[in-house]
């Protein structure tokens, strides 16, 4: 078996688990109708059966406590859009710096990763700040962790990052060494199906 054969049957869920998260997915999706209305779920059912690999990278949203869900349709790509909804900062993916660069400028007590490594090897993205506060008008997350969001190049240029989060019922953007890392602040991710 090739490397590149072993690495896509890794990116391969089973049967039994790709039946066990679409029934997630079909759950959360009856649950939240506010967040896709006039959605149908057969046709997002549809899309997500016809495509193994982003499959994949919703699993892994879920087990790392993301809880995506659909949030958007784009008419003209004919792709649903997910974002993570869990009511926090996704667990799975807290205590990481914004990048690569942070991570090895760092000189003592590094994180195990990045955000922007972890959500490219979950074949993700990161929502931008425009994207977060988009979220966030379908409800209210955030209100005890934040979450890195893209950061424009001229700022992390500089040894910056942005994040955000939601308190006094109001969704702030705030800098930070782009370096830094805390037990509340994770990332939130998006997928394109």
């Amino acid at each position: 078996m090739t490397e590149e054969n072993k690495i896509r049957n890794q990116m391969d869920l089973s049967q039994e688990q790709r039946e066990e998260l679409l029934g997630v997915l079909k759950n959360r999706f009856e649950k939240n109708l506010h967040r896709h209305e006039d959605m149908d779920w057969a046709k997002v059912e549809e899309k997500l059966k016809a495509n193994s690999k982003k499959l994949w990278s919703l699993n892994e949203m879920e087990i790392t406590g993301g809880e995506p869900d659909v949030v958007n349709y784009d008419e003209q790509k004919d792709e649903y859009i997910y974002y993570d909804c869990s009511v926090e900062s996704p667990k799975g993916r807290r205590s990481v710096c914004y990048d690569r660069e942070a991570l090895e400028s760092r000189k003592k007590h590094k994180p195990e990763t990045s955000a922007i490594e972890m959500a490219a090897a979950m074949g993700i993205e990161l929502l931008t700040e425009e994207q977060y506060r988009a979220l966030q008008k379908l409800e209210k997350f955030d209100l005890k962790t934040s979450s890195w969001v893209q950061t424009p190049a001229d700022i992390r240029k500089l040894g910056g990052a942005i994040f955000c989060d939601r308190r006094y019922d109001t969704v702030f953007m705030y800098h930070n060494g782009a370096d830094s890392y805390y037990a509340a602040r994770g990332f939130r991710g998006s997928l394109r199906v």
